[in-house]
């Protein structure tokens, strides 16, 4: 038959086959062999010589069918034909090199089938403005459901065609893609379809938007189809992102209005805008939301970092960073550096104001003479924040820590001088005994924070001058309070500094050994009285053979050895003389200064050991007071200790350090000025003084650095070249 299958020809010509060999092998009914046995042959199968052809109406035949089939899809109808039997006859077209004009069929039956859609809308208008646009939506969204229900039952019957012919083409588009295509070109193209389709689906997300219900799923197909039908990023998104912008727009300036920023970003809002929990353009259901981000994840975060923060960056600051840092609020500064980094500038931006704040508020801190008392404390408590702000908050971002320190060495040394004086004597403070505020180890890290301090500092060699004072006094009266940690402060400052800023400095400890080892030989010399001296650098010595021409006395207070301070041993030998002297006569005959020597008196006649006796009583010494010797003296113990009376710094005190502090940075001047002269012969001014800034340690003026040329020109050390007045010469 013409119309027979090709399988069923190949099997009646298989069959014809049986019987007979095609003179190719014998039957085994005429095989020769021993008691009716059968020889074992090779059976060999070899193709037609000729393949067998279809009849010429066959394609023809096979394609009416297959075309009603296709109609039948197209149109909802029952199909009169088995599936199976649909795809053996495109099977049977294709193995017969009919494939290229099936495909052809195919698609302009497709083809002729979308084109006659395009009536039924333009038949059927849109109106956007009105319910019966969500029908209008509805219906592109039927058509287009149809469609692509269609186009999947049409490929599984010509789904031998699109894996051999069409895989094998990469010029031809697949069947699914064949059937976007068409939908694509002759309806969604359609200018007033697409536009009215993309204006519904807009009306749709701004109801959304607006609170109202609206169909979900309608939105969620359509958006699908722009999608796949690869017009979503050229057609919808540009005006989707528009509106988007819109809306983020008016919100970001309504909240700069109606709220504190503070309050704003502690909410989390802009990032609940930017990630799942929030809904980065609306609060839709998560599948639609799930689709959104995927198709528009970038733009639409871009667009919520420009309007909530991009547009808004110095009013953020403005009204939120000091807050949040006064308030130390970890959670929102952290989500701040999260967020300003996201948009373009906006990290530069935060840093700088950061900055800022360090500067202000560090300056509060030095500026007022008010708070020098706790001056060093607020700085190490202000250190520690800030350290802990860029850890947590800037994750040790290397250009904050590096602004932090440019901040700090700038409102630190905005007060000269006074924050090294501080310093120095809060670490006094910490290293002088009767600490009990710290362990070893906490007393170490604090010495470590100090450092940090510290190294921001250009006057050190104020803190040197101050920090050797309370260390003489530390280490005279015995009130440091660990040699440890006073060793400890002095190799910190040798790493910073160099050897020569601590070569004075460790002298002192030298000093303090000497003086142990001529205690021992004093003890040798003279048992009788037992006291302990310690000197440091020029004090008088005393008396041992090798100290030619100093003398010692004897006091004898029984079996007791006392631990006494200069002074103190001073006072003592009086006492060999008489048993009672007035305030006038101590003074007189050891010549200490009164406020020593009332503080000298007061640790021998008013604390807990009274070795004399004060008349009349009282805690304070005063003019006309008489000290008696305390013949009824007695203690438990065997050494005792006699702590000197510790008092504050005077102000005389205080201006001599700090006047002797400017004579030696006068000598520094001088001697940089004659040692850059010496080897440069000729200099002209401004090339003297640029290497004096490089050269010198601590902060100078021009004007300073000014009069001490002029000093050492009047000294003849140089003198000026007579052509030209800026410039300098050498005198040898």
């Amino acid at each position: 038959m013409a119309g027979e299958p090709q399988k069923k020809q190949q099997q009646r010509h298989l069959s014809a086959l049986v019987g007979h060999t095609n003179g190719l092998t014998k039957p085994a009914s005429l095989a020769g062999g021993r008691s009716g046995a059968v020889a074992s042959k090779k059976l060999i199968i070899k193709n037609f010589r000729e393949r067998p052809t279809l009849p010429d109406n066959y394609t023809r035949e096979t394609w009416q069918k297959l075309h009603e089939a296709v109609r039948a899809i197209q149109t909802s109808t029952s199909i009169k034909y088995n599936l199976e039997e649909l795809y053996q006859a495109v099977e049977n077209v294709c193995s017969y090199k009919a494939s290229p004009t099936l495909y052809r069929q195919l698609r302009q039956v497709c083809e002729d089938h979308v084109k006659a859609q395009i009536l039924l809308f333009r038949e059927y208008p849109f109106i956007t403005d009105s319910l019966d646009s969500v029908l209008s939506l509805k219906k592109i969204n039927k058509c287009w459901q149809d469609h692509c229900r269609q186009m999947i039952m049409i490929r599984s019957i010509f789904l031998f065609l699109d894996r051999t012919y069409v895989l094998q083409n990469s010029m031809l588009p697949s069947i699914w893609d064949m059937g976007l295509e068409l939908f694509r070109s002759h309806i969604i193209s359609d200018k007033l379809v697409q536009t009215k389709t993309i204006d519904g689906i807009l009306l749709l997300i701004e109801r959304e938007r607006n609170g109202e219900a609206v169909d979900r799923s309608l939105l969620r197909s359509l958006l699908s189809m722009l999608s796949d039908l690869q017009v979503y990023k050229d057609s919808f998104e540009p005006r989707f992102l528009e509106d988007t912008n819109r809306l983020y727009t008016a919100e970001g300036q309504r909240l700069m209005q109606e709220r504190e920023y503070s309050v704003f970003l502690s909410l989390g809002y802009v990032t609940k805008r930017m990630h799942t929990s929030g809904r980065v353009f609306l609060p839709m259901c998560k599948h639609l939301y799930a689709l959104f981000l995927a198709l528009n994840r970038k733009p639409l975060i871009a667009c919520v970092e420009k309007q909530l923060l991009g547009e808004h960056l110095t009013a953020i600051l403005q009204k939120g960073l000091d807050n949040l840092l006064d308030e130390n609020r970890i959670a929102d500064l952290t989500q701040m550096c999260q967020l300003f980094s996201r948009v373009k500038g906006g990290q530069q931006l935060l840093l700088q104001y950061w900055s800022e704040y360090i500067k202000n508020f560090g300056t509060t801190i030095v500026v007022n003479p008010e708070k020098d008392k706790d001056m060093v404390q607020e700085l190490l408590d202000f250190k520690d924040k800030v350290d802990h702000i860029i850890e947590v908050c800037f994750q040790k971002n290397e250009k904050c820590i590096n602004l932090m320190k440019e901040s700090f060495e700038t409102f630190i040394n905005k007060r000269p001088n006074k924050p090294a004086e501080l310093i120095a004597k809060y670490v006094d403070s910490k290293l002088r005994a009767g600490n009990k505020e710290a362990t070893d180890e906490e007393l170490e890290r604090i010495l470590d924070k100090i450092m940090i301090i510290f190294r921001f500092i250009h006057g050190k060699d104020v803190f040197e001058a101050f920090y050797k004072k309370d260390l003489a006094k530390r280490l005279l009266v015995g009130k440091s309070a660990s040699v440890d940690a006073e060793k400890s402060m002095l190799s910190k400052l040798k790493h910073e500094c160099g050897a020569a800023f601590t070569s004075k400095l460790e002298g002192m400890f030298k000093d303090m050994e000497l003086s142990k080892d001529i205690m021992v030989q004093f003890k040798q010399v003279h048992f009788n009285f037992r006291f302990t001296i310690s000197e440091i650098g020029y004090s008088t010595q005393p008396y041992i053979p090798e100290y030619q021409g100093r003398k010692s006395h004897n006091i004898c207070f029984g079996k007791k050895e006392f631990q006494v301070s200069l002074f103190q041993t001073l006072v003592f030998l009086m006492f060999n003389d008489g048993d009672e002297f007035s305030f006038e006569e101590i003074k007189m005959a050891t010549g200490i200064e009164e406020s020593e020597l009332k503080r000298t008196l007061q640790s021998l006649a008013c604390g807990k050991a009274r070795v004399l006796n004060k008349s009349p009583r009282g805690k304070d010494v005063e003019d006309g007071d008489k000290f008696i010797f305390n013949a009824d003296f007695k203690h438990k113990l065997f050494r005792i200790k006699i702590n000197q009376i510790q008092m504050k710094e005077t102000v005389e005190e205080q201006v001599s350090t700090t006047e002797r502090v400017f004579q030696d940075r006068q000598y520094q001047i001088d001697a940089a000025i004659v040692r850059i002269m010496k080897m440069r012969k000729t200099l002209g001014h401004n090339l003297l003084v640029s290497e004096l800034y490089n050269q010198l340690k601590f902060p100078v003026k021009p004007g300073d650095l000014k009069k001490r040329i002029e000093s050492l020109i009047d000294r003849e050390y140089m003198e000026r070249d007579k052509d030209n007045p800026n410039q300098y010469h050498y005198v040898a």
